[in-house]
């Protein structure tokens, strides 16, 4: 089959441009839906449709190397109006035929296992990483991607009326002068997914504008079946089996980590001032994290995003991206900055595991006791900083973060994330990594 189709060349001029390469985009895919799906290609047949996706995407880079401000400017009214990312991909694609995939095109392939998939959510990826990388519209994304959630007015009011709330799988309770969030994905060890994504990040807004509590707690909720059962668990990671059977999409990864992970770190935004930390005004408190039995990879993640960390001494952390095959979000920004370089690789690409009661381990964990001591030390931890007082604590954790990793800092680095963890998700070696490490072709969803 004939592959080559001509690529056209970016003009300058939006509309001639959109004409010019939505009409080759279109070419691209037919070419492409004339093949078997893909596991019925063969060896040629599988090269060909990898050389035509490669071209249609290098396409996309050309073209939004050259419109992306003023794509990025037509969907958002020149910045007047905030667009969650989750919505803004998908604007895109009805602006532009072919530049990004459909709502239908992701649903489609969201009913095949991951291996199975052609990745047309790479192109999102391509997409968030021209925005991103756009001083002015990145910047602009990031401010939207700290708001709080529309759901997360009424689950405040909830809140606070009843002094708890029950999100599925996360919860938010009240323990004297904090809201606590707790990770209640059981059956799964408390790891993250799809199911956990939306209920996370409204805890995270609930407690941070809830007005009666001075601080928050994150800490996972007791597991009630397997191994683990009638103990605590802090967080086993993203959820492997649902990636291996294609139910973690692409947009999950920076939903995350542009949303709840970064709410953490950076506060809630205000919609009329930019969240940076010279000229912001964000909505703030300190996290404490309490980490009861293990942080593996996400866990981990968290840990270097909060202000104060509390562990058992029998409880471990990992960064296992080398069984994974994906990028463990921002730990390769901020994890050297509590263990240095060295350790960071060590931990990221040769797997090495770090107990929390060790020397590298206090690093990151400020607070190491008994597992039957853990509760008790949250409650110490939360009145000694209280005591300390919040307002200046919060202008102290500002300073901090505009010296370890400011606003600008996070966007340049979530340009490159959305591009190399796109790659990586629809990596044969994600598929590989994961029969080889986590034996997930046996493993239930």
């Amino acid at each position: 089959m004939d592959s080559v189709v001509s690529k056209p060349a970016a003009t300058g001029d939006l509309a001639a441009d959109v004409a010019a390469f939505s009409r080759y985009w279109h070419e691209q895919a037919s070419l492409l839906a004339r093949l078997p799906a893909k596991p019925k290609r063969s060896t040629a047949e599988f090269d060909t449709a990898e050389a035509i996706k490669q071209a249609a995407r290098e396409a996309r880079f050309v073209f939004l190397r050259a419109h992306a401000r003023t794509l990025y400017d037509k969907l958002t009214d020149s910045r007047r109006k905030f667009v969650r990312l989750e919505e803004l991909v998908y604007d895109a694609a009805d602006l532009v035929p072919g530049l990004a995939p459909t709502r239908a095109e992701v649903a489609a392939e969201a009913e095949l296992r991951q291996s199975e998939k052609d990745g047309c959510e790479i192109d999102q990826g391509i997409l968030c990483n021209q925005f991103l990388a756009d001083p002015e519209g990145g910047r602009h994304l990031c401010h939207a991607m700290l708001l709080p959630r529309p759901e997360s007015a009424e689950a405040l009011a909830k809140f606070q009326r009843d002094g708890r709330l029950d999100l599925g799988t996360a919860k938010v309770e009240r323990q004297g002068k904090a809201a606590v969030l707790l990770f209640a994905n059981k059956r799964f060890l408390n790891a993250e997914d799809n199911a956990t994504q939306i209920a996370t990040e409204i805890g995270v807004d609930v407690c941070t504008l809830d007005p009666r509590s001075q601080m928050a707690v994150l800490r996972g909720d007791v597991v009630t079946e397997g191994k683990y059962a009638g103990r605590r668990v802090f967080n086993a990671g993203i959820n492997l089996t649902h990636i291996y059977y294609g139910k973690i999409p692409f947009l999950w990864f920076l939903i995350r980590d542009m949303g709840f992970v970064n709410k953490m770190f950076r506060g809630l935004a205000r919609p009329e001032v930019t969240p940076d930390e010279v000229s912001g005004d964000s909505i703030e408190k300190l996290w404490i994290a309490a980490v009861d039995t293990f942080a593996i990879g996400g866990g981990c993640q968290i840990l270097l995003a909060t202000d104060f960390n509390i562990a058992a001494n029998d409880a471990y952390m990992t960064l296992p991206a080398r069984k994974e095959g994906i990028i463990p979000a921002m730990a390769n920004l901020r994890m050297s900055r509590f263990v240095g370089d060295r350790v960071t690789r060590q931990a990221i690409m040769y797997e090495r595991r770090i107990e929390c009661d060790s020397d590298v381990g206090r690093l990151i964990c400020d607070e190491v006791v008994p597992p039957d001591m853990v509760d008790a030390t949250i409650v110490r931890v939360i009145d000694r900083l209280a005591t300390s007082g919040t307002v200046g604590a919060i202008g102290n954790r500002r300073a901090m973060r505009l010296a370890a990793e400011p606003f600008d800092l996070f966007r340049q680095y979530a340009a490159i994330y959305a591009r190399e963890q796109a790659w990586c998700h629809f990596s044969p070696a994600l598929i590989a990594n994961l029969e080889q490490f986590w034996n997930a072709q046996s493993r239930k969803a």
